[in-house]
Parts: structure tokens; C-alpha cells; sequence
């Protein structure tokens, strides 16, 4: 006998603290609308997310008519993982005259091994150019 499949009500997409999720927006009030135990879900989330301590993580949650849920966790946006690598608080406010940093090509392999499920690339030389100009609209530069 095939598995009931349950009926989804609600996609939420939000992005919290890695590792840090607390029932204080925006978590709380995205979940509460729709009947969601919210300390089971920020439990679950600081549980599978404990690698990413503090880094703004994206999520993607289903709620289920019967008020149940599941969630799938993305890998960190390209800017959070540049600014990690390149050191710096946040991109240039002008990025082609204000130069706020470097990185390196071998640093922009790694971003893109860790995101390629999530990028529109086909190989890894077009997800190192995705997350260049991703760089470079920061204020980045780009050394070899």
C-alpha cells in the first residue's frame, strides 16, 4: 500500500543565523502564522546548521495541513562566503572605485564547489565566473 502524501499549506523561505536561531524574528512570526511549533523547528535548525555558527543561512520550510513540517537548509549566500574569505564587514558602497578587498582564484573554487547545487552553472569554470562578478559587484578584486 502506497504512502499518503501530505498536503502542503505553506512554503516559508527565510533566512536566519546558522547554528543561532532563536523564536525572535524573523523566525517566530513566520512560523506562528501558520501553526508551526516554533521551538521544535529552531531546535532542529541550530541542530543541522551548528557548522555554519552565526553565517546567515537560507531555508526553505514546508508546512503540512496537519501543521506539521520540514525544512531543507541552502548553502550561505555568495556574499556572506566572500566577505568570510576576503575578510572584510561588508562589501564597497561604489565597488568600481572603492576597493575593499581581494581574493583569490583558489578561494572562488571553493565558493563554488560549496554552491554549485545551487547555482545555474553546468561546469566549474562558469560557477567561478558566477561567483567573480558576484566579488567584483562587492568592491572585491580578483588576483590570480
Amino acid at each position: 500500500m502506497a504512502k499518503a502524501k501530505k498536503e502542503v499549506t505553506a512554503k516559508i523561505k527565510l533566512q536566519a543565523a546558522g547554528g543561532q536561531a532563536t523564536p525572535a524574528p524573523p523566525v517566530g512570526p513566520a512560523l506562528g502564522q501558520h501553526g508551526v511549533n516554533i521551538g521544535q523547528f529552531v531546535s532542529q535548525f541550530n541542530e543541522r546548521t551548528k557548522e555554519h555558527n552565526g553565517m546567515m543561512v537560507p531555508v526553505v520550510i514546508n508546512v503540512y495541513k496537519d501543521r506539521t513540517f520540514d525544512f531543507e537548509v541552502k548553502s550561505p549566500p555568495a556574499a556572506e562566503l566572500l566577505k568570510q574569505a576576503g575578510g572584510i564587514a561588508k562589501g564597497s558602497g561604489v565597488p568600481n572605485k572603492d576597493k575593499v578587498g581581494q581574493v583569490t582564484r583558489e578561494q572562488l573554487e571553493s565558493i563554488a564547489k560549496m554552491k554549485m547545487a545551487d547555482l545555474n552553472a553546468f561546469d566549474m569554470d562558469q560557477a567561478v565566473k558566477i561567483i567573480a562578478g558576484t566579488a567584483r559587484s562587492m568592491g572585491l578584486d580578483v588576483v590570480s
